[in-house]
Formats: structure tokens, C-alpha cells, sequence
């Protein structure tokens, strides 16, 4: 073999490497591009969810709010009937008096 049949030789040999290594890096980038993809899903899922929860949240926190109220309802309403029983009472009272 001369000179110019080795160079050929290994210049053949480095493009076939070059090639290989090519396909290599490609099948990589494919991988890496379903995993991204994978990824991307996942945090669209994850975003879908904590806006579900913020909205669960938020509907709690209102329900929340209104159990309160309705307690405070309550109390109102028996605070004003116990007032009321105190007036009758003192009416009561005071028409017996006369």
C-alpha cells in the first residue's frame, strides 16, 4: 500500500466514524426530545392540578367563610329571642303592676 491508498484508507475510516457517531448523536437528540415531550406533559398535569387545587381551595375557603356566617346567623337569632323573652317579661311585669 502507498501513501495515498492509507490516507484514503483512514480518511474512509474517519468518515464511517464521523457517520457512526452522527447517528450516534441523533438517536440521542431523539431521546432527549421524547423525554423533554415526557417532561412537557407533566408539567402541563402538574399545572392543570394546582390550578384544580387553587380552586378547590378558593371554594373551601368561601364555603368556609359562609359556615361562619350562618353560625353568626344563629347566635344573632338567639340573642334576639332571649330579648325578646326579656321584654316580655318586663311588660309582663309592668301590666301587673298597674
Amino acid at each position: 500500500m502507498n501513501a495515498s491508498e492509507k490516507t484514503l484508507t483512514l480518511f474512509t475510516t474517519r468518515v464511517r466514524q464521523l457517520i457512526l457517531q452522527y447517528d450516534d448523536k441523533k438517536k440521542e437528540i431523539i431521546a432527549l426530545e421524547e423525554k423533554l415531550k415526557k417532561r412537557e406533559n407533566q408539567i402541563k398535569e402538574l399545572e392543570a392540578k394546582l390550578n384544580q387545587l387553587h380552586n378547590d381551595y378558593t371554594s373551601l375557603k368561601m364555603a368556609k367563610m359562609i359556615e361562619i356566617s350562618d353560625g353568626d346567623m344563629e347566635d344573632a337569632q338567639k340573642r334576639l329571642s332571649k330579648l325578646i323573652r326579656d321584654v316580655n317579661k318586663c311588660i309582663t311585669l309592668l301590666s301587673e303592676k298597674q
